[in-house]
């Protein structure tokens, strides 16, 4: 199997799923003509029993075979954004890092994904719909019970020298009250917020401060 296959089906196998246009966009950007090219990619690798299809939507989404969700799950809207969220951070850096939904354990948060990016670790939750008061608090909360465990300490991303908790990326329309003297969340309509926030100052985290690479 051809590298570009093997990326390809990693990309699926981490991001649930993925439309043709995002697999354009990841893995044949660049070539003299990418939709022909991946399309007779997709086409290879689903006759040869490595992908799955739904034609039910344009463009049409693709899968890992046998497919980790359903093909008609109602959380393939979530996970699109997710490939969208990684596909805006490349314009500027690749993350080294890029997890979709980590898990950390019972009663801790349960973030859309964990990336280090730009020289610095974040957590990522990308809103969907309004949450309430409660909603929210009981997340932060979770938050805030991972920070207190010390779990976090024992990453193996974590530098040897200094202990670093992650900022919180949040992805959202709607600016909640959130108070936390533990974790910095960041709430943000796009990444490119956070880049303009960046070159003028460095993001305050647990353990000092992180200062995004520019280069």
């Amino acid at each position: 199997m051809k590298k570009r296959d093997l990326a390809i089906i990693n990309d699926l196998n981490r991001f649930r799923c993925m439309t043709r246009d995002d697999i354009i966009d990841l893995h044949f950007k660049g070539l003299k003509q990418p939709v022909t090219c991946c399309n007779t990619v997709l086409k290879r690798l689903r006759r040869d029993g490595y992908i799955e299809v739904n034609k039910d939507r344009q463009p049409y989404i693709y899968f890992t075979s046998p497919a980790g969700i359903k093909k008609d799950s109602t959380k393939i809207p979530h996970f699109l954004k997710i490939v969208e969220f990684y596909k805006v951070t490349q314009k500027w850096d690749t993350p080294k890092t890029f997890i979709v939904e980590p898990k950390y354990g019972k009663g801790y948060m349960e973030p859309d994904a964990f990336m280090i990016w730009k020289g610095g670790p974040f957590f990522v939750e990308i809103q969907r719909s309004i949450y309430s008061e409660k909603v929210m608090n009981e997340k932060v909360q979770r938050y805030e019970s991972y920070f207190i465990s010390n779990e976090w300490q024992q990453e193996p991303w974590q530098p040897a020298n200094k202990k670093v908790f992650p900022a919180v990326i949040m992805i959202t329309e709607t600016r909640y009250k959130i108070e936390s003297s533990n974790i910095k969340f960041i709430q943000i309509s796009n990444i490119s917020e956070l880049i303009k926030t960046a070159d003028a100052d460095e993001i305050q985290v647990k353990g000092g401060s992180l200062k995004l690479k520019t280069g």
